[in-house]
């Protein structure tokens, strides 16, 4: 067995619902909190308020459900088991002889 972690032990199908639970309920929250539904108001708005929070609620949790999915598609699992030694967003290194460019520096024109 390895140290590391495997992918699936990464992104258990239990921490994503649970990671997109979390989301839902801060948005619920935040909807209830700058609709009032905390604040001494007449019960419709009230009413309004906690039906309000609950869908974005239900919409916060499929969002995040979709998105989560999306991204862990797109991760190659053979690319999981590489080790990075650079930066990920550089270009790849090219293998040229550092005489081979001094002599094409040497026949391109400059450009002024």
């Amino acid at each position: 067995m390895t140290d590391r972690p495997t992918r699936r032990d990464l992104m258990k199908p239990a921490q994503l619902v649970g990671l997109a639970f979390v989301a839902a309920l801060f948005g619920g929250i935040v909807a209830l909190v700058s609709m009032g539904a905390f604040q001494a108001r007449p019960a419709d708005e009230i009413q309004r308020a906690i039906m309000v929070g609950l869908v974005v609620a239900g919409v916060t949790f499929i969002v995040t459900l979709v998105i989560m999915a999306l991204l862990v598609l797109a991760v190659d699992p053979a690319q999981i088991e590489k080790t990075v030694d650079r930066a990920v967003l550089l270009p790849p290194e090219e293998t040229t002889d550092s005489s081979e460019s001094a002599s094409n520096d040497d026949e391109t024109p400059e450009r002024q």
